[in-house]
């Protein structure tokens, strides 16, 4: 069913075989597209890692009980209907008649196993399942997800949870992802999506085909969708521009102009859910990268990492690395999404003096040198960014070291604890102010799958305190003023240094038809080549 090519030598490779293939290649007929985006997806196991490359490519192949529609509403998927069980959990009613690309029925097992394999600790995902005591089947076609209080948004945060085929999974040794170890899932994929994995080649190219045995009716006409990986911007632009793509993802900003008024192509443009941030170290006693010899990490005090946040000029990030193609943030969610926080929107602003005051109160006057880790093939512009950032900073008196690298080099430093300020962008699974407050702020506790994604280990009673009581309230009000109060708690004591919302820039082809998604997810399933 699915063939699977040698794993890439080396990075450098991959993006000399990428841009090969663009010189090469002869043009895709009517009903294939050819698209590129910086990042390849680590993994075709929907559950090794939790990343949108990976989230957002296997969403074509694998599919989960609920699914996002192109305005991100929740619609039934595998699930056809689903109700609460008073306060105890969810049932889930499956749809009869679904297969998995190579044949097999699904049925109610299946969703049981790839609970019990995406809630494991060997997944990255473990932490989605935090709210869920047991899962239960009730018959062939009925799963019940009992959880540990009431939990009004659970279906919300479930979205991008896949179910695998037990039996697929059990023959070919895969019944657990491997993040850092590869297994029959890390390259071959039996789902029950609209598109299955023809060939994969890491690094190079990975091509999809339409599953002619799809549950759901088809809108697309696509025969063949095959994916780049092309770090180099200049290359996917020279790519789009000379015919030998249809779709990049994103359009570096220098060249959104470029695109928009250009003969025969389109630029799709819109706001991603995305808020690109900033982050310390903030249970690290001591520096890991300065110049100095010293055993204090100034980022434990509130006084600097305000000082960081007066010494960034996030609007003049915006104008000029992003040429105007952002919004300035003030908290961890965008204000499009569900919670966000009217009460916390005014932001400590730009203030090189008074960031160097702040500086001196703290016992710093003469400043200190730090690391500062960013990716440089996982945001828009992220490299320039953290270029701008580290000279706005030192300018404030704190000389920044940056350490810039691709992004598969990226995650595990973060996850060692190998920086003493790193880049983040995040964007909320659920689109509600409780995801990032539960993945990114809360106390990390592996038992509780809580705080996965919080590298700083920030720590806070409080916030600990009204997470559990926001999950389950069912009030808005009751529950939008802890969701402020978290959000002004982010805020005072500098968390986070929230930058700029990412903007969605896309560019084809005229004769494709697409939907952008605020989760800057490509769906080939809406998409049509004319």
């Amino acid at each position: 069913m699915t063939k699977s090519l040698r794993r890439g030598s080396s990075y450098a490779a991959s993006i000399t075989l990428a841009a090969a293939l663009l010189s090469t290649v002869s043009l895709a007929s009517a009903a294939e597209l050819r698209w590129s985006s910086p990042t390849d997806p680590q993994t075709m196991d929907p559950h090794a890692v939790n990343s949108a490359p990976v989230l957002g490519f296997l969403n074509n192949v694998y599919e989960g009980l609920v699914r996002r529609d192109k305005n991100m509403q929740i619609e039934g998927s595998l699930a056809e209907s689903w109700e609460p069980l008073g306060g105890d959990g969810w049932r889930f009613h499956l749809r009869e008649g679904v297969k998995f690309h190579d044949g097999s029925d699904l049925t109610a097992e299946d969703v049981l196993f790839s609970y019990e394999r995406a809630s494991s600790e060997a997944a990255d995902t473990s932490s989605w399942f935090a709210p869920v005591k047991e899962v239960k089947i009730v018959d062939d076609y009925t799963v019940d997800f009992l959880t540990h209080a009431p939990n009004p948004i659970f279906p919300d945060s479930i979205a991008n949870f896949m179910i695998l085929d037990k039996g697929w999974a059990e023959a070919n040794n895969a019944v657990r992802p491997a993040k850092d170890e590869e297994t029959y899932a890390t390259l071959n994929t039996n789902g029950t999506g609209p598109f299955m994995l023809a060939s994969r080649e890491p690094g190079v190219q990975t091509v999809l085909e339409p599953f002619e045995g799809w549950w759901d009716e088809p809108e697309h006409n696509l025969t063949k969708a095959t994916f780049l990986p092309i770090a180099n911007p200049a290359t996917a632009v020279a790519g789009l521009l000379s015919g030998q793509v249809d779709l990049i993802n994103p359009v570096p900003v220098q060249d959104v102009g470029r695109i928009e008024n250009q003969d025969g192509l389109t630029l799709h443009q819109g706001i991603e859910a995305r808020v690109i941030v900033l982050g310390f170290g903030h249970n690290h006693d001591a520096l890991k990268y300065s110049d100095e010899t010293t055993d204090k990490n100034p980022f434990q005090d509130v006084k600097v990492r305000e000082a960081v946040q007066k010494a960034i000029n996030a609007e003049a990030l915006v104008d000029k690395i992003m040429r105007g193609n952002a919004e300035v943030a003030t908290q961890l969610v965008s204000p499009q999404m569900k919670g966000h926080s009217d009460a916390a929107t005014d932001r400590i602003g730009y203030d090189p003096d008074g960031a160097r005051a702040l500086l001196a109160e703290a016992g710093y006057p003469d400043g200190f040198s730090f690391g500062l880790k960013c990716p440089n093939d996982r945001y828009i512009n992220d490299e320039a960014l953290c270029k701008a950032m580290a000279a706005m900073l030192t300018q404030a008196g704190m000389k920044a070291d940056l350490n810039a690298m691709p992004v598969r080099s990226y995650w595990p430093e973060l996850r060692a604890g190998n920086f003493d300020m790193y880049l983040l962008g995040w964007s909320p699974g659920t689109f509600d102010a409780e995801h990032p407050v539960r993945f990114l702020v809360t106390t990390k506790n592996d038992e509780k799958k809580l705080g996965s994604w919080n590298f700083g280990q920030y720590s806070n009673a409080r916030v600990d305190e009204l997470l559990p009581q926001i999950q389950k309230e069912i009030d808005a009000d009751k529950r939008q003023a802890m969701l402020d109060e978290v959000a002004k708690i982010i805020r005072d004591d500098v968390v986070y240094v929230p930058l700029h919302i990412q903007p969605l820039l896309w560019g084809s082809k005229s004769n494709v038809d697409l939907t952008q998604r605020a989760d800057n997810f490509l769906m080939l399933r809406w998409i049509n080549v004319n």
